[in-house]
């Protein structure tokens, strides 16, 4: 399991980073909006994050077609300076020409916005290393968000082992603690949350209290 926290907010990450149980740092452009962050600030929040003990960010492409996605991808990599940098691209069909093409290189990719299984049978075939639904929206959108990622898990563990590295769902838009738990029933390979929902889920009032009568004894 890859565990990413989904923020372009280097205070709110700051709260929680660094930690040996998070793999990275997911953004996209509505994120960076909500933070006050234009495109000029991505090199200062890239290095924000490399001191925040952040090694891998996923950054999502500004255009619709295949060259604009690939100028925005060779741009991030270029500003990568000991970070990972996986570029996200939309699972278009112009996304998954870029795609090709920056895994033919050997840079590394996320398919976003995937919606159906299908989708993620295309993001194996050009070599992606992750494709990422977002449950909470499918589920406001009327679908049963959970049984579709199932199906899309059906898909990456049918056609995505045979690759290396193997094709994982990064599952996106997760809104609570039962939701992540029934994404970890279904063995998802990666899932982004929220910087607030990891906190819930990394301190337990229950373990807090305990820790607190051990320590006032220890003393």
């Amino acid at each position: 399991m890859h565990l990413y926290l989904d923020s372009a907010d280097a205070a709110d990450l700051g709260r929680v980073l660094p930690s040996p149980l998070v793999a990275g740092v997911t953004t996209n452009p509505t994120l960076m909006r909500r933070a006050g962050l234009g495109w000029g600030d991505l090199p200062d929040l890239l290095r924000r994050l490399l001191d925040l003990g952040v090694f891998t960010a996923h950054v999502q492409v500004r255009h619709a077609d295949a060259e604009g996605m690939l100028r925005d991808a060779r741009g991030y990599l270029s500003l990568a300076n000991g970070l990972t940098v996986i570029t996200k691209l939309p699972a278009t069909r112009a996304g998954f020409a870029a795609a090709r093409a920056l895994t033919s290189e050997g840079a590394p990719v996320t398919m976003t916005a995937v919606v159906e299984p299908e989708q993620v049978l295309w993001s194996a075939l050009v070599g992606a290393r992750y494709a990422a639904p977002y449950l909470g929206r499918m589920d406001e959108s009327g679908r049963d968000g959970l049984a579709v990622v199932g199906a899309m898990q059906a898909v990456a563990q049918a056609y995505g082992d045979g690759h290396d590295p193997a094709l994982r769902l990064l599952v996106a838009s997760i809104r609570s603690r039962e939701a992540f738990r029934d994404l970890l029933r279904l063995g998802v390979g990666a899932v982004t949350v929220p910087v607030p929902l990891f906190e819930a889920l990394t301190e337990h009032e229950a373990t807090l209290a305990a820790e607190r009568t051990f320590l006032a004894d220890a003393s």
